[in-house]
């Protein structure tokens, strides 16, 4: 494929195979999350080789951040779109990604064979999951900064977004609801927007008060698992949450979770939570996590089913064509409907936060593991203080539980 020349493009000449083994690098080096990825990408491609301008980083990354998916990834598949077309994209993508799912599906067959079973690796998980939580948290904090600002209209949808996944509305029927809210406000059409806002709140109201839904009930993380997912129930799910990652990978953890816990019962909550901890110690993107999921729902064809399925949009964005999508986000009403999904998502991860902290941080070492640990994500800057602070709480575990 050949791609029109830019002046602010200028990439080196570059092979099949050093496109994959370069990208395969970064992958190695996936260390300490998005911000630290995606700076490490930017440092060697754009400030010391210059494949582009500095301008033009930013303008791509701008609509990265806009689409679903996790942006460092979606950088690597852009810039092997640059230098080998959609073959390079597919090279560049795979490379970045490898490292981080085959150490996650080893992790996976080694959790499944040897840590349930283990009282030593149990005390280790039991540590690592109030750090999770605390990863939730800070996760929650920094995503709602940078999505909510001062607006209220931002604000009122994340708190009706965590309003309704607390009543189990379905979370697609909601982030529609909210963007299309939004998108009306961002218009001036305030007045349609509070019509739809005060009926869906009907909406939610009756369906809390109907049935058994009037209480929030979050899964009991110590229930048996019920059957193993179908191949065609994890492709789906993985799709869909690949498709609804809106600022960043953690913005998957509620769609994810009711698909694997709530609804298809192919894993427990502790063990979803224990595979947060996981993908934390890893060179690669948080939504690398996906992979444990299907390995519990369906061993290594489950694994690699939602893998694909999960990071197929963040593929098929740049690979279909990039150019419209940047044209499409240049369109206020799209910008303005995907910044009311963010938002919404950020109440629905506040939701699950909750359900998270009431199944995990119970007792006094639970508390003292959660206290340290969101401490210590607000205060430190560090590439690294994710794998840390996830290390050091399955290492208090396991000497104190």
């Amino acid at each position: 494929m050949s791609l029109q020349p830019a002046p602010d493009i200028n990439i080196p000449l570059q092979s099949y195979t050093g496109i994959f083994l370069r990208f395969l690098k970064f992958g190695f080096l996936a260390w300490g999350g998005p911000f630290a990825q995606i700076a490490m990408i930017r440092q060697e491609l754009v400030d010391e080789e210059k494949w582009i301008s500095p301008e033009k980083f930013n303008r791509v990354l701008s609509v990265y951040q806009a689409l679903p998916g996790p942006e460092a990834h979606e950088l690597c598949v852009y810039f092997g779109m640059l230098a080998g077309g959609r073959l390079g994209a597919l090279l560049a993508g795979l490379g970045f990604m490898l490292p981080g799912f085959l150490l996650m599906l080893t992790l996976s067959w080694f959790y499944v064979s040897y840590g349930i079973s283990s009282p030593l690796f149990q005390s280790v998980f039991t540590g690592m999951q109030p750090a999770v939580a605390a990863l939730i948290v800070r996760a929650v904090h920094r995503i709602g900064s940078h999505a909510l600002h001062d607006n209220v209209w931002l604000w009122g949808i994340a708190c009706l977004g965590a309003i309704a996944q607390l009543l189990r509305v379905n979370f697609l029927l909601t982030l529609t609801t909210v963007g299309l809210i939004y998108a009306l406000a961002g218009r001036k059409q305030k007045f349609p927007a509070m019509i739809i806002t005060v009926g869906f709140l009907g909406c939610v109201a009756f369906s809390g008060l109907s049935g058994n839904q009037a209480s929030p009930d979050f899964p009991d993380s110590a229930a048996a698992l019920t059957a193993p997912a179908s191949l065609l129930t994890l492709f789906w799910s993985g799709l869909r949450s690949g498709l609804l990652t809106f600022g960043g990978a953690y913005t998957v953890i509620p769609f994810l979770q009711q698909d694997a816990v709530e609804v298809g019962r192919w894993m427990t909550d502790t063990q979803f939570l224990d595979g947060l901890a996981l993908s934390g110690l890893l060179p690669a993107p948080l939504i690398i996590f996906s992979t444990f999921v299907g390995y519990i729902g369906g061993g290594t064809f489950g694994a690699v089913i939602i893998t694909m399925a999960i990071f197929a949009p963040a593929f098929a964005f740049t690979m279909i064509g990039h150019d419209y999508l940047e044209r499409l986000i240049n369109n206020q009403a799209a910008h303005a409907f995907l910044d009311g999904v963010t938002a919404g998502v950020v109440g629905l991860i506040s939701a699950t936060a909750l359900g998270i902290l009431s199944e995990t941080v119970m007792g006094i070492h639970a508390w003292i593991i959660f206290s340290v640990a969101v401490i210590a994500l607000f205060v430190s800057k560090s590439k690294w203080i994710v794998a840390a602070v996830v290390l050091a709480a399955g290492v208090y575990g396991m000497i104190f539980l």
